[in-house]
């Protein structure tokens, strides 16, 4: 159950530096284990404290920069949008018809081959009675 004493270490420095930060104290109390659960050690345990840093942030305030003009793009109009969906479903219609063209394409050729080697096999013996 080493990993829930870390844990519980880790939870409590976090807590100590929020603290410390933000300058609040909220009485928080790292959760203690259970007493219900037994602890089975392998060997000799030793528990370390950790000393927490505190550290004071100084925050400048800003100067107040002239605000930077906004790029707005131009509405569309209603002909616009039209347009582009127009364009765009000739597009894919091209598409699925080249699709279709190589697939027609690809079929006629395999039917071909398969044709020409059904014409190059020998003709089977007749089976002797």
């Amino acid at each position: 159950m080493k990993w829930i004493r870390e844990r519980d270490a880790l939870i409590a420095q976090t807590m100590a530096f929020v603290q410390s930060v933000t300058g609040k104290k909220d009485g928080f109390h790292p959760p203690e284990t259970p007493t219900a659960v037994p602890e089975v050690s392998v060997g000799s345990v030793t528990v370390e404290t950790v000393a927490v840093e505190t550290f004071a942030i100084q925050v400048q305030p800003r100067q107040a920069a002239p605000p930077s003009p906004v790029m707005i793009p131009p509405a569309r109009t209603s002909g616009d949008f039209r347009s582009e969906m127009q364009a765009r479903i000739a597009n894919f219609r091209r598409h699925q018809e080249r699709f279709e063209r190589e697939r027609e394409e690809y079929c006629a050729a395999t039917l071909t081959k398969l044709r020409a080697a059904i014409r190059d096999v020998a003709p089977r013996p007749a089976a002797k009675k």
